[in-house]
């Protein structure tokens, strides 16, 4: 067995082991945790691979900030884990059946000889000087603008339903007009009054 085979199968099975932890944990920090092993599990497949742009993406968006963001807010609510595994029986039979059509569905792919190595051979290197972030930059900025500002539109709308989803307004707010606060005055807020000292009996 080769060395990049090898690494390939210890990041491989990191990434299904640190998958199944992740939803068979019952402590949600702990499967946040387990979770930035799988990312990281991922970009190292990926490195493998020869496309090291998407493995650092990954690690930067993913671990460093959208997984940061998860362990905050799953560590700062307060999270009934009884309420949330109250119902979770009824739903097992169902998801025990979808469970058991896909690993079918990756065996029969598998073994159908379509992913051996003579079928699909490790391409050849890339020569001296290639950069694999200005390809894909190049493709992205070209060939696929259009399609990448759609995403980027499609995702800047799910962030305004988001925000607009998640705002309440409540009669109790106060709200304050910040045009008033610029227009104060000192003769507003503060008025000095003179009293005369008084002789204590």
């Amino acid at each position: 067995m080769e060395f990049k085979q090898f690494v390939f199968y210890v990041f491989g099975g990191l990434l299904v082991f640190a998958a199944a932890m992740v939803i068979t944990l019952r402590n949600p920090v702990k499967s946040a945790l387990f979770l930035v092993l799988a990312f990281f599990s991922a970009a190292g497949v990926w490195l493998l691979l020869a496309a090291e742009f998407l493995a650092i993406a990954l690690v930067l968006v993913y671990v460093g900030a959208v997984m940061v963001l998860f362990l905050f807010v799953v560590m700062m609510l307060d999270i009934n884990l009884a309420r949330m595994r109250a119902g979770f029986g009824e739903y097992l039979p169902l998801g025990g059946l979808v469970a058991v059509l896909l690993v079918l569905e990756m065996a029969l792919i598998l073994s159908s000889g379509r992913f051996d190595a003579a079928v699909m051979p490790e391409p050849e290197p890339p020569p001296a000087g290639y950069s694999n972030t200005r390809a894909l930059g190049r493709l992205i900025y070209t060939v696929y603008a259009y399609p990448f500002e759609l995403a980027a539109v499609i995702l800047l709308l799910s962030i305004i339903a988001a925000i607009a989803l998640t705002m309440r307004k409540r009669k109790d707010t106060k709200y304050l007009d910040p045009a008033k606060q610029i227009a104060v005055r000192r003769e507003d807020r503060v008025r000095v009054i003179k009293m005369p000292a008084e002789k204590k009996s």
